[in-house]
Formats: structure tokens, C-alpha cells, sequence
């Protein structure tokens, strides 16, 4: 499980990379999912199953479709449309394709080499409950806030746009109904 870890921590750390340095937003959000699957392929190669699973569920699951749908909701109007057409059409997806790729095959090598790695200790969803209800719920309650907050914000940024969109819709139409 050692080779799986670093082949995990060095596909983690290029698409994290690539994610970071994109210009556009949704081929950051491309980047960031392998990412995403690369530490629950590394959680999953130190002996924490369960956290893996949640890691995928969490992060790469519920959160990437949060990233997703507040992207689509600061619809940036045609400009932004002329541009992804002049875009070759699934361009952004060869890289995060050939990561996942790499790290699936890694992960199924190593996982019909050894088998399911043992846990020292079993941490089970009662037990990861309990935790994250007593011992850590101020963290929770502050990352769930922070959601919230950012999902407020980028409602508020998305009207924003639309209202300067229709605006502009109105005097185009009322230039052209006005012209000879």
C-alpha cells in the first residue's frame, strides 16, 4: 500500500496544481475532482476505509455539485458563451480524464495485489457521529455556516449579473424598436 499512497499523494498534488492554475472556473472544478479522489485513494491506502468512502461522498460528491451549481448560477450571459464555443469542445476534460484514469488503475492494481488493507483500529459511522456531534460539532457548525454564507453570496452575485443582463436585454430591444 506504500506505492498506492505516493502514486495517490502525486496524482493529489498535479491536479491540485492544475486546478489552481486554470483560468476557467469549470476546468478548475474538472481538476479538483480527481484531486478529490486521489486523497480518498491515499486515506484509503493508510487502513481508513470509512473515511475514504466519506471523503468521496462528502467531498468529490455533495461538494463538487455545490461548486458546480453556484458556477452555473453566475451565468456570466453571452460573452462567456461565445468564448466556450470558440473552446474545442471537451478540451477540458483530457486532463482530469487521464488522472482518474491513472489513479483507478493504480488503485485496482493494488487493491487485486493485497486486498483490502486492515485497520488497526475500527472507526465505524456511529463512531465518526458521535465525534463529529460532541467532540468537533463547533467545527462543523462553523464549515456549515461558512457554506451557507457562500451560497448567499453567490445567489446575491448571480442576481447581480442577470439584472445587469436584462437591463441590457431591454435597451437593445428598445434601440432596435426606436431605429428607422
Amino acid at each position: 500500500m506504500p506505492v498506492l499512497f505516493g502514486f495517490a499523494a502525486i496524482i493529489a498534488i498535479v491536479a491540485t496544481v492544475m486546478a489552481i492554475s486554470r483560468l476557467n472556473a469549470v476546468h478548475a472544478l474538472l481538476y479538483l475532482v480527481p484531486s478529490l479522489l486521489a486523497v480518498a485513494v491515499a486515506i484509503y491506502a493508510l487502513g481508513a476505509p470509512y473515511l475514504a468512502a466519506l471523503e468521496v461522498i462528502i467531498y468529490a460528491g455533495a461538494i463538487m455539485v455545490l461548486f458546480v451549481f453556484v458556477t452555473m448560477m453566475l451565468n456570466l450571459g453571452e460573452a462567456s458563451k461565445r468564448q466556450e464555443q470558440q473552446w474545442q469542445p471537451g478540451r477540458g476534460w483530457i486532463g482530469p480524464t487521464i488522472l482518474a484514469a491513472l489513479l483507478f488503475a493504480a488503485f485496482l492494481v493494488s487493491l487485486l495485489r493485497a486486498g483490502p488493507p486492515t485497520a488497526a483500529h475500527y472507526v465505524g459511522p456511529h463512531d465518526v457521529g458521535l465525534a463529529l456531534m460532541s467532540t468537533y460539532v463547533l467545527g462543523v457548525e462553523l464549515a456549515s455556516m461558512l457554506l451557507m454564507g457562500a451560497a448567499v453570496a453567490a445567489y446575491h452575485l448571480g442576481v447581480a449579473v442577470v439584472g445587469k443582463q436584462q437591463k441590457a436585454t431591454e435597451a437593445e430591444t428598445a434601440a432596435k424598436v426606436g431605429a428607422p
